[in-house]
Formats: C-alpha cells, structure tokens, sequence
C-alpha cells in the first residue's frame, strides 16, 4: 500500500448508529460497506478509521468493551479480505466526560488529532487522503488536517445546509463506492 488512505468514520458511515454502539450484538454493518472498502483497496488506499467514542468518557461503556468490539470488527473485515490499517478512537468528552475523560482534547473531532495521528504512524500523505464521515465535525477535521477530499455520507446524521457545504461531495452511503470511486479521486 501506498501513502494514500481513506480515513472513515464508524458510527454511521461504516456500522448502523444506534447511539453509543460497544456490544457485538448491537454491530450492524450499513451495506455496501465491504465492496467499498475492496475499491478503496483495489485502488491503492489503505483503510483508517477514526471514531469518537464519548460514550467511554460518559461511563457508558469501558476501553476494554471498546477494544472487544474494534477486535471482532476487523476480524469481520479480514473476513472480507480487508485489511484494517488502524483504528484510532477518541474517549474523551469536553463537558460530559467523567474524571480523566473530561477534557478539551486534541483528537475529538472536529479536532484533526487522530487523523494526524495516523498521517504521522503510517507515513501518510494527507494531500492524498480522503475522509468519509457522517457529521460535519468530520468534514471539520480533514480540513484541519489538510486532506485532499471530504465526502458526507447520508446514512448517519441528518444533515443541515451548513454541514453539506464542508463536503466536496455528497454520498448516500459507501454504497456508491462502485460508481463514484476510482483511483482519481
């Protein structure tokens, strides 16, 4: 693989968002998620995905239960020939966090923290990587970071005006990979 990623958000873009998701058997994969993962890889990209995950800050869930969940997730992609380059999670919560997990970080997005992260671990170009969230925080982030391309996908969030306008493009959902993705982007 090159030094070309494709940056994904989870909830929402990669697994249905039924709201602070940690039990294998609440993990459901939005479709078309592989077959767009296959072309991203097809086309030279390794696959990064960044998540903010408060509900870990919140005390919902722990890190453990996290790492579980990340662990069968990339275990189902491997299923599908698809190698996970890393998963990069923020815990972290500005005001409803608890304890440690209360804090105003670097890697929440709209914050580029992970997204550097993993330009600096895996010796990325960010002029070649493209983010594909559900959130306009995530479109905020891979600005920050400078990447090449920022596209929403509606499977997530509600969308507003604003949130549409940070995005170079609109997708349904990754499910458009095959028509609208080729080693131009």
């Amino acid at each position: 693989m090159g030094n070309k990623a494709v940056f994904l958000d989870r909830d929402g873009v990669v697994n249905v968002d039924h709201a602070y998701v940690y039990k294998i058997e609440d993990f459901e994969f939005i479709d078309g998620v592989f077959e767009a993962c296959k072309q991203f890889q097809a086309c030279g990209y390794q696959i990064v995905i960044v998540t903010n995950q408060s509900g870990i800050g919140r005390g919902y869930y722990t890190e453990q239960d996290f790492d579980l969940l990340t662990k069968w997730m990339v275990e189902q992609f491997k299923q599908h020939e698809i190698e996970i380059s890393k998963v990069y999670f923020c815990p972290h919560h500005p005001t409803k966090g608890i304890a440690d997990y209360q804090q105003d970080c670097d890697c929440r997005k709209p914050k580029p923290g992970m997204l550097l992260q993993g330009i600096k671990e895996l010796s990325l170009d960010a002029r070649e990587c493209i983010m594909f969230g559900d959130k306009g925080s995530d479109m905020l982030a891979a600005t920050a970071a400078g990447f090449k391309k920022k596209i929403l996908v509606k499977s997530g969030q509600s969308l507003t005006d604003e949130e549409l306008s940070l995005a170079d493009e609109v997708w349904n959902s990754l499910d458009c990979a095959s028509e609208k993705f080729s080693e131009n982007n």
